[in-house]
């Protein structure tokens, strides 16, 4: 069969070649697992063994030394993940006042202001339910625990919401 193109003739040269070259990755590679398998595992017997053998034992040897995740490191606060998203929020407004064209400076300094006040309110809030949750569940005192001799509830024994977040939807 006769190429007719340059780009038939280099795709006919190119291709096995590019096949070499992976090949050659995928030994080097192989032999660095190898080593690695030999200098954490300590078992010479790996380096005898063929292609498939070997990668099989290296997945043995990573599942044997794989950490569980904990729990707890995993648990985000609600609050930490509506502070991560309002944060977000305010640099994305940062970023198209800024690059939007015809927006003053005064502008921009006054949403930046009016989010920025907005968010130090919601922390006040937040820190004042808080501490408010705090008494609830640990009275310091018997006339703090709620109790009241007449009829009448007391407004420290009326439940609260733990986790009362301003959402803007």
């Amino acid at each position: 069969m006769a190429y007719s193109t340059k780009t038939e003739i280099y795709q006919k040269i190119k291709k096995p070649l590019l096949e070499r070259q992976r090949r050659a990755r995928i030994n080097k590679c192989l032999d660095s697992i190898k080593r690695l398998v030999v200098e954490l595992q300590g078992d010479e017997n790996i380096l005898r063994m063929d292609k498939a053998e070997m990668l099989e034992s290296t997945i043995i040897f990573l599942r044997s030394r794989k950490i569980k995740p904990t729990k707890c490191s995993s648990h985000v606060a609600p609050v930490n993940t509506f502070r991560n998203g309002y944060i977000n929020a305010v640099n994305e407004v940062s970023r198209l006042l800024a690059s939007t064209p015809g927006v003053s400076v005064d502008m921009g300094k006054s949403v930046m202001t009016h989010l920025g006040r907005s968010y130090n309110r919601l922390q006040q809030e937040y820190h004042h339910q808080q501490k408010e949750t705090l008494t609830i569940q640990c009275p310091h005192s018997p006339a703090s625990s709620g109790y009241h001799s007449d009829n009448t509830q007391s407004p420290l024994a009326t439940p609260t919401p733990a986790f009362k977040l301003w959402r803007p939807w």
